[in-house]
């Protein structure tokens, strides 16, 4: 999770029109907080608070007011969110800020709950009321103490992302294809939050991704709730594929990696596509949640066994050099002894590259909720561990099989000893993944180029650029 008031260290090269138009309307500092989906709304916000004159500081207690952007996934996420708020509304209380305005899934979850909850919060603002960030913060500065609440119903056309000052380095921004979600997984409270697939069409995609090389970015990752999904709902058939054809076009881009990829709607073009692209990375990240076809039943994710050992089969033999990516969660209710033994083989015969695992959360109002077997917090806690024991040492053989390869790394920032850099490979997705310690001089953040790996460092490489470098 990121959490940021800063942004005064940027590249210069990031939306300086944005940055730069503050007129003096007041000061603020601004917290984000969940996925990557959720940071592309905290971009937004900050570009349409700088172009209508707001100020952005680094530090909390030198601003006018404060927005936290929230994440409402899962009880921990929440109360995480809660405790960021909380710390914000102690600063108000001794008079170091003026205001604090809480927006994203949060109050979307829970609704006007929350200021039942926290009083002292001047504004909420829902999911769909990013877009009004400017009006919230007008009335918050001018003392406006009723119309706390401001809630939009889902979009039913896609949220315009252009225009973002943007949080992440220079070199990699994150592309939301699409909104929400059509899914019915019976754990999930995302539709509940971010409302129904709502599909991005191609031209504003690809434009949003024009706008952000013309900014320096050279790696673009994209997300959505359900990326297989895209276009169903706005062209009446799958449309991914098409997608990156047109998204390879765009000067400038030498990545694209693809994130939150069901196993659903994987057609052969999308594979071919990726397979015989030189900018698609060989780079999926595809969330199973299980293997047992009961359990994925119970889960209603709508594939079984059979089904997913087929796909990962295919992506395995038709796409060179893969990296895999999943996430499972252990612990669902009625999961048994035999059932997560089942998944505990699969991922030793699978060898997934890169894996997280998560307890199963009983969110309320979810389906799940009402399904018999749920099982103690411990037993799902030891199995989380026992499975990630298993993923440890695949991981960690990966990392020795690497040892000797040459490999493209671009590079994210320097590190504090001097002469080493922290970059990533394509089997590397910011934040998520590890990282290359990258021995080398006068590099740069950004920079993409060949290194020799050395050294496997637990989930970590380190490597020496390549001679003819």
């Amino acid at each position: 999770m990121l959490q940021l008031p800063i942004l005064d260290d940027s590249p210069a090269s990031q939306l300086q029109v944005l940055k730069g138009s503050g007129t003096g309307k007041g000061t603020y500092a601004f917290i984000s907080l969940g996925c990557p989906k959720n940071l592309v709304d905290s971009e937004k916000m900050l570009g349409s608070l700088a172009l209508d004159g707001y100020t952005l500081v680094s530090q909390p207690e030198e601003a006018d007011f404060v927005i936290v952007n929230t994440c409402g996934f899962i009880d921990e996420s929440r109360k995480e969110s809660k405790a960021v708020i909380q710390e914000m509304l102690d600063l108000k209380k001794e008079g170091k800020t003026r205001g604090v305005i809480v927006a994203g899934c949060l109050p979307e979850r829970v609704g006007g709950s929350l200021l039942e909850e926290m009083p002292e919060i001047d504004h909420i603002v829902g999911v769909f009321g990013r877009d009004e960030i400017t009006k919230v913060a007008e009335r918050l500065v001018g003392g406006h103490r009723e119309q706390r609440e401001l809630f939009r119903p889902a979009a039913v056309r896609a949220m315009d992302d252009r225009a973002r000052l943007r949080i992440t380095p220079s070199h990699y921004a994150y592309l939301k294809i699409s909104e929400g979600c059509d899914r019915t997984c019976t754990f999930c409270s995302i539709p509940k939050m971010r409302g129904k697939h709502v599909t991005k069409p191609i031209e504003m995609v690809v434009e949003e991704a024009q706008e952000l090389t013309r900014d320096g970015v050279r790696e673009l990752i994209l997300v959505a709730q359900d990326t297989t999904y895209y276009g169903m709902d706005y062209y009446g058939e799958v449309r991914l594929a098409e997608l990156l054809r047109q998204l390879e076009k765009v000067d400038n881009v030498d990545w694209i990696r693809l994130m939150y990829l069901y196993p659903v709607n994987f057609t052969d073009e999308v594979i071919d596509t990726i397979a015989g692209s030189g900018k698609i990375l060989p780079y999926l990240d595809m969330p199973l949640q299980h293997i047992n076809s009961q359990v994925l039943k119970r889960m209603q994710r709508r594939v079984n066994r059979e089904k997913t050992v087929e796909l990962v089969g295919k992506l395995r033999e038709r796409i060179p050099n893969l990296v895999l990516r999943t996430t499972f969660i252990v612990g669902f209710p009625g999961e048994t002894d035999e059932q997560f033994e089942e998944l505990c083989d699969f991922v030793q015969e699978t060898r997934f590259e890169r894996m997280g695992v998560f307890p199963y959360s009983l969110e309320p109002g979810t389906p799940a909720v009402k399904l018999d077997g749920h099982l103690p917090e411990d037993v799902k806690i030891e199995r989380r561990d026992a499975l990630m024991e298993i993923q440890q040492q695949i991981a960690f053989d990966w990392g020795q099989n690497m040892v000797d390869y040459e490999l493209d790394c671009i590079i994210d920032e320097a590190s504090d000893e001097p002469g080493v850099w922290i970059g990533r490979t394509f089997a590397d997705a910011p934040e998520i993944d590890g990282t290359v310690l990258v021995q080398g001089e006068n590099l740069e953040p950004g920079q993409m180029v060949p290194v020799t790996i050395v050294e496997a460092d637990e989930y970590d490489l380190v490597a020496v650029v390549s001679e003819e470098e």
